[in-house]
């Protein structure tokens, strides 16, 4: 029996007594004086209020009582083993599990992130809920998510510094995002701001922060654009702006990764948004949160490599699905130098 076991002495020495039939040869194989031993075992009888042990006889003998609470005793011995094999388990990162809020854009542009991580660590369950931003702090607080993908601007600065640690992963550049059978599909220049008032949108509702981030520019611009519809669902909206009709605003790479869309830029340029980790300010972080954080930041890194400097465009951060296959694809495209922008 290990002798470094977390279980209670008194019942440990049962169990040693129990083995050898003998207090001599149990306080021998514990290394306590015999003494000390048979005084647990009696602490440990006068707390149940039974007799454990047959002592009449030669060899100590188990009475039935004695058999009915070694029982037990061995199969909490058990747990209490497979508890410890857990942990080590859990630190090694062999299991575990995290939970993970984000909001309908950020599960498509951090799709390779999550896939990269299941291939690091096939034992760590990710368990993705979406929600709006908002609900996101709440459910931090709540203990409903460990970790969250969110709009870091959105945060207050506050809110940033009180209650919520924010790692920036990425920023990205919104666009008008039209099916290929829209008449501006083949656009390949930035069109004017005022485009937003000539087609029709189908939107987020304001529920969420991207569709804040449109109204606040379209209010600083004084552009009332015509919403048709009005969703929850990204899914929803891709395959209406797939079938031509209406137009939407997302980030370019949703784009680049989803057959028959094309990304349009607009003048002046649409709001930057910025993706980030957000966990709650000294909060426990288990080894598997800390292994995704950590490979957040290596995914960060290695994306920003790719980046180029010399134009407008970004790299789709799902260059995996994509692959530049589709003629459509604005990473597909020749990029066009600041300096030829078309005038507002």
């Amino acid at each position: 029996m290990d002798r470094n076991t977390i279980f209670p002495r008194s019942i440990r020495y049962l169990l040693a007594v129990a083995e050898h039939h003998s207090f001599t040869r149990a306080a021998e194989a514990l290394y306590v004086s015999q003494p000390t031993l048979s005084q647990q075992i009696k602490q440990l009888e006068d707390l149940l209020d039974v007799q454990l042990l047959d002592r009449s006889g030669r060899s100590v003998r188990l009475t039935a009582a004695g058999e009915v609470y070694l029982h037990h005793a061995r199969r909490a011995l058990v747990e209490l083993d497979a508890a410890k094999r857990a942990i080590h388990e859990l630190h090694d990162l062999s299991r575990g599990s995290i939970r993970l809020g984000m909001t309908p854009i950020t599960d498509y542009l951090a799709t390779t992130l999550l896939e990269q991580f299941n291939a690091r660590y096939p034992g760590i369950t990710v368990s993705t809920l979406e929600m709006p931003q908002d609900s996101m702090k709440d459910a931090l607080s709540e203990d409903i998510v460990d970790m969250g993908i969110a709009f870091s601007s959105t945060l207050s600065t506050e809110e940033s510094s009180e209650e919520i640690d924010s790692h920036i992963l990425f920023t990205e550049t919104l666009n008008l995002i039209v099916g290929n059978g829209h008449p501006l599909a083949g656009e390949k220049r930035p069109l004017s701001k005022h485009v937003l008032e000539q087609e029709p949108l189908v939107l987020f509702n304001t529920d969420y922060a991207l569709r804040r981030h449109i109204d606040l520019y379209c209010l600083e611009h004084g552009i009332k654009p015509p919403i048709a519809i009005e969703a929850t669902s990204l899914s929803v909206i891709i395959e209406i702006v797939r079938l031509g009709r209406l137009a939407t605003i997302l980030p370019a790479p949703i784009a680049c990764a989803q057959h028959g869309l094309h990304s349009i830029a607009l003048l002046p340029e649409l709001p930057h948004h910025t993706i980030s980790l957000i966990c709650r300010k000294g909060s426990h972080k288990s080894p598997a949160c800390q292994a995704f954080s950590e490979m957040a930041a290596e995914w960060t890194v290695a994306r920003c490599r790719t980046k180029p400097t010399n134009h407008r465009f970004r790299p789709c951060p799902l260059a995996d699905v994509c692959a530049h296959n589709d003629s459509n694809c604005d990473c597909a495209e020749n990029p066009e130098p600041e300096d030829e922008k078309n005038p507002d």
